[in-house]
């Protein structure tokens, strides 16, 4: 039995200086808050995109590329067209002839807004940020305070 009280001393004294260890490195809890800021200016980032397309030029004239009609403007017209026998007797209008026509590559540049630079200010202070939206005139934050603790070799 002495050897079962030897090993039951060595895992107390064990478990009792495992929370003296764990003392060492303390852990601050942040306080933690929301407040609202001021907006002074908001300033839209923007990504510039290039689009090339395939235009159909006839003898100086462009000539639109033909989309289907989609959704609700082709039930219209199928119903304009079940009403009305004039669109029936109408001539089809022809392409012009495809010897005066050749395909060229048209570019356009579209510019779209990615994220936003916000000045704004809050007790005081002018600040800048960059967010994913406009915040409007008001912006929110979330203010933590936590106090300074120098390493243990400055203490």
């Amino acid at each position: 039995m002495p050897a079962a009280r030897r090993w039951l001393a060595a895992l107390l004294l064990a478990a009792l200086a495992l929370p003296a260890a764990a003392q060492e490195t303390v852990i601050p809890k942040q306080n933690v808050r929301t407040a609202y800021a001021q907006v002074l200016r908001v300033e839209p980032v923007f990504q510039t995109l290039t689009a090339t397309r395939m235009e159909q030029h006839c003898d100086d004239r462009v000539v639109p590329p033909r989309d289907p009609p989609r959704g609700l403007s082709r039930i219209v017209g199928a119903v304009r067209q079940a009403l009305t026998h004039d669109a029936e007797d109408a001539p089809p209008q022809d392409p012009p002839a495809a010897e005066d026509c050749r395909l060229v590559p048209v570019q356009r540049q579209f510019r779209r807004p990615i994220a936003y630079d916000v000045d704004y200010v809050f007790k005081g202070m002018r600040y800048r940020s960059r967010l994913p939206y406009d915040p409007g005139n008001r912006l929110r934050l979330q203010v933590a305070i936590t106090p300074y603790v120098p390493p243990p070799e400055e203490r």
